[in-house]
């Protein structure tokens, strides 16, 4: 009856209350954000709460659905919005079957944004250079047969072109230049000659393009184009979402390689995820597999 009597009481001890809820709510969002991240976890605040993603969760979730299929096999998964990683034998070096393109083109973008490629120079097919193997179609080409750098960097990329690469390999920028370039930005587990990477230097080479250090953002626009409009796309992107852009490259090899590396992206969702193997056996099985796995850790990650 006081308070009805009164309402400016009322009134007044609402105030209070609505002063007091928000100065706990502040204090405890501010002292949630500025609390260090953990070197093994990403925590995101939202509100008075925390949400804390451990890398032992996900690893797990990726040992499961593993199990006994893949006998050697590496997973890396490095988040670009926090300093939350997750690695799975990351720094052991696997043959890069075409996974070791992806160095080629950004050597090239480099040196071209240096003044010393011309991609509208005309390189002529010789029957030497044909490699009579794996994927592409300019094994089929007659000899003689003519191609401008940039059409064989596109084929290269978006067709996995083996003998697109060995032409840009050998006659426009030169592996040697390619692996001293490539060492110069710290990828010191990459050898072109023995065509051998990791993880590890995968994600230090897809995060130099994406973040504009390779080349310019017109040359990284088109680096990026030619690896989202990949023909390969039952790895990482197979079952991920259709709004979803993948920036990435797969590769194959004669002893169970079965590569996939790339960027995801959707939203502020940003993160790198790269998928090695050797002696996979099935290739259908082993893509399936790393569909799976690329979901599992788009899950997670979102």
């Amino acid at each position: 009856m006081l308070f009805m009597r009164r309402p400016h009481i009322l009134l007044l001890l609402l105030c209070l209350l609505v002063a007091t809820g928000v100065f706990v709510f502040t204090k405890e969002k501010t002292r949630a954000s500025v609390s260090p991240l953990q070197n093994d976890a990403y925590t995101k605040v939202l509100g008075i709460f925390t949400i804390r993603k451990d890398p032992a969760d996900l690893k797990k979730q990726i040992q499961t659905a593993v199990g006994n299929t893949l006998k050697n096999y590496s997973v890396y998964v490095v988040d670009y919005h926090s300093n939350f990683s997750m690695g799975m034998n990351e720094a052991e070096m696997f043959t890069g079957a075409s996974v070791n393109k992806l160095p080629i083109m950004a050597a090239l973008y480099n040196e071209a944004q240096n003044g010393n490629v011309n991609f509208d120079k005309v390189i002529t097919l010789q029957p030497e250079d044909i490699q009579d193997y794996g994927t592409g179609s300019i094994r089929y080409d007659p000899p003689g047969t003519t191609y401008t750098v940039k059409t064989l960097v596109r084929l290269m990329m978006q067709k996995s072109d083996n003998t697109a690469a060995f032409l840009l390999g050998n006659y426009v920028v030169g592996l040697p230049k390619v692996q001293s370039i490539i060492t110069g930005w710290g990828l010191t587990q990459t050898d072109m000659a023995a065509n051998k990477t990791s993880n590890k230097d995968m994600e230090l080479l897809l995060r130099k393009i994406y973040g504009n250090n390779v080349a310019n953002p017109s040359f990284t626009a088109e680096m990026l184009g030619f690896m989202r409009d990949s023909d390969f796309e039952n790895r990482i992107p197979g079952d991920l979402p259709k709004d979803v852009t993948v920036y990435h490259k797969t590769g194959d090899g004669d002893t169970g390689e079965i590569h996939d590396v790339g960027i995801v992206i959707n939203g502020n969702t940003i993160y790198y995820i790269g998928i090695l193997t050797s002696n996979a056996g099935d290739v259908e099985a082993a893509s399936k597999l790393e569909a799976k796995i690329s979901k599992l850790v788009y899950d997670f990650m979102r």
